[in-house]
């Protein structure tokens, strides 16, 4: 007769001698490592090797590396993201809402002391500050559900393409959350590894994020002056033009013109010149004011609308500066217009006054 028990014999031995590898010193269950930090060779122990050298204690990075966990809904959202399949109506549907532009409105009041002091020092406007982190986190409301340790461990040592990045983000994150006093398994963000109130990531929070307050601390978890003085360091740093408009409007023909660039997110090279020959151009007295400023570099912008004909804008430089925040025109458009309509739907406030 065949021993039909022994299949199962087999996996129930298997899985003790799984439950007694994982012990701790006093029974308890220990989740094995999915980056074996401690083991020679590994990109992990690699990471944990290059950090030590610059001062970061190994016993922290090697506790920090073993916690960290593969999540496979990262990778599949990285290979999935919503942005590439949407349209500038869908887009734009997103995030002007009347919601978020009273949102808007009401942080710009409650924030004037911090936001005109970014103006004064940075340049930024203030509804452009807000827009920003209005379209990022609808203004710290969301800021992200994913650990972020999980998120970079996983992008860095899992995907396919882009580790050698996600692995010095990985890196600049635990330096940050070390020099912070920050508990990195705490510390949450997108599922690509963005942080806090303008959704940094850790590269950038390493390098543009300020401590706006004087608090002896750069917290953009929980700290909206930092965030606002963050973002507008980002954008002055990346070339922000003080008093520059972003766009203006413009009419332009209904078959796209062959002879230009369109929604480019590189530093503007079409001239405005060029543009008119092209047939986009500002509407009104703007196009012959236009005339006298022809060698000036634009971004012209053509958007597909669900229902009739096209629309056309013609970004200037700051557009351009936006895209260095995420790299698509259907991201700097959308921040433009909350812009203009966050400004119109604010209040007026006593100068220098901040709300309670």
């Amino acid at each position: 007769m065949r021993n039909v028990t022994q299949p199962g014999l087999r996996r129930r031995a298997a899985a003790v001698v799984m439950l007694l590898g994982s012990l701790g010193p006093a029974g308890s269950v220990v989740a094995a490592p999915d980056f074996a930090p401690r083991q020679a060779g590994s990109e992990a122990a690699a990471l944990v090797e290059a950090l030590s050298e610059q001062g970061l204690p190994r016993d922290y990075l090697v506790e920090t590396l073993s916690q960290a966990r593969v999540r496979q809904e990262v990778l599949d959202a990285m290979s999935g993201a919503v942005e590439r399949h949407l349209e500038w109506p869908q887009y734009r549907a997103i995030f002007l809402t009347d919601e978020r532009i009273d949102q808007g409105a009401a942080f710009m009041a409650r924030h004037q002391y911090a936001l005109d002091k970014a103006q004064a020092e940075y340049g930024v406007p203030p509804a452009v500050i807000t827009a920003i982190i209005g379209v990022e986190t609808f203004y710290g409301r969301y800021k992200g559900k994913h650990r972020v340790l999980d998120s970079l461990a996983t992008l860095a040592f899992k995907h396919p393409e882009r580790g050698a990045f996600f692995r010095g983000e990985l890196a600049a994150f635990l330096r940050i959350a070390h020099a912070q006093e920050m508990d990195p398994q705490a510390l949450r963000g997108s599922y690509a590894g963005a942080m806090g109130y303008p959704q940094f990531i850790p590269t950038s929070y390493d390098a543009y994020a300020v401590d706006f307050d004087d608090d002896g601390k750069r917290d953009l978890w929980h700290n909206p002056v930092d965030a606002i003085g963050s973002v507008a360091n980002y954008l002055a740093e990346h070339g922000w033009r003080r008093g520059e408009a972003v766009y203006q409007s413009a009419l332009g023909p209904e078959t796209p013109p062959n002879s230009i660039a369109l929604n480019q997110t590189s530093a503007p090279q079409t001239t405005l010149t060029e543009a008119v020959a092209a047939g986009i151009y500002p509407p009104g007295s703007a196009f012959a004011e236009s005339l006298s400023s022809g060698a000036r570099p634009v971004v012209p912008l053509r958007f597909t609308m669900t229902a009739g004909a096209p629309q056309y804008r013609l970004g200037g430089y700051n557009f351009y500066v936006i895209t260095r925040y995420n790299h698509s025109h259907l991201y700097a458009m959308a921040v433009a217009e909350l812009a203009r309509a966050i400004a119109a739907a604010a209040p007026p406030l006593p100068e220098n006054e901040e709300s309670a």
